[in-house]
């Protein structure tokens, strides 16, 4: 029990982005708060998985703190099987193993179970005096080890912001003549908007269009774009995962999008009147810069 505690937490580590904009995607945190209420959730899940293999205080605090979580996170698979359906990846255990939100939830039914039954038949270890000492330290390991293992970086430049002599123009014809699935419109080409270029094979690109999603959800008025690459098969799969049926896309494939967007996915480009601006990666995307960007004449 205490191994699956610990092998959640740590897999939530690897990328941590997804897990970050589940919080902001339930409305309980912004874009720079949503990274420390996630590492704390991964150290609480690491603090039980310590305290289950160390046995310490289980009938007293460890089982209760177990159950405690166990419950709130099946609210959370329940709640989202309510409003979106048994589909994608709940998160569990991050990328790692995917799982449905169902299958979360008979994995969270049997763990409780195994709870109640610690509950009744097991003590837990007498460490005597050391037992406090031993419990603190366990609680300061657990809530330090995601920021060591993965720290918060807010050194989100602004500067790309103002890298003129990076400008270039987007040949937007090569879309509009090659595209399939969806013909792109044409406004793409007059105005501002965020176009983003992606393979739907691409773990980063997932990552990306999640938080591009939730961008465009916080402002609709944010004109965001997805050219995507792949086989049309891997279309349901890839919304399913992102959930960014409220941005429009199109298919391009072959050297049109290589072409267009490079080697290195994804590619998310700022662009003004098809001149690309600002080229960022999903790290760097911030929605209160992107405003900004919009905002000037």
């Amino acid at each position: 029990m205490g191994l699956v505690f610990i092998y959640s937490g740590y897999t939530k580590l690897y990328p941590i982005e997804p897990f970050e904009f589940t919080f902001v995607d339930l409305g309980i945190a912004g874009w720079k708060s949503a990274p420390f209420i996630a590492r704390f959730m991964i150290g609480l899940e690491f603090l039980i998985g310590f305290l289950l293999i160390f046995g310490l205080y289980i009938k007293r605090i460890t089982i209760k703190l177990t159950i405690g979580s166990l419950i709130m996170f099946s609210v959370y698979l329940i709640f989202i099987m309510l409003s979106e359906g048994n589909n994608g990846n709940c998160g569990c255990f991050g990328t790692a193993i995917v799982m449905t939100p169902l299958q979360a939830l008979i994995k969270n039914a049997i763990m409780l179970v195994v709870s109640l039954v610690i509950l009744k038949f097991y003590e837990g270890l007498d460490y005597g005096k050391i037992g406090k000492y031993l419990f603190g330290t366990v609680i300061i390991t657990a809530f330090a080890l995601p920021h060591i293992l993965n720290y918060v970086d807010f050194n989100y430049s602004e500067a790309y912001l103002t890298k003129k002599e990076d400008s270039f123009k987007l040949e937007l014809d090569s879309v509009y003549k090659n595209a399939t699935i969806r013909t792109p419109p044409k406004t793409l080409s007059t105005g501002k908007h965020i176009i983003a270029f992606m393979s739907m094979s691409c773990p980063h690109c997932r990552i990306a269009a999640k938080k591009l999603r939730l961008i465009k959800e916080q402002n609709p008025n944010i004109s965001i774009y997805l050219v995507l690459n792949g086989d049309q098969v891997k279309i349901k799969p890839f919304f399913e995962d992102t959930k960014a049926q409220n941005i429009d896309y199109c298919i391009l494939n072959g050297r049109s999008f290589v072409y267009l967007a490079g080697l290195d996915m994804p590619a998310i480009f700022m662009v003004n009147n098809s001149v690309v601006e600002n080229w960022v990666n999903y790290m760097e995307l911030d929605q209160t810069e992107i405003e900004k960007w919009l905002a000037k004449p």
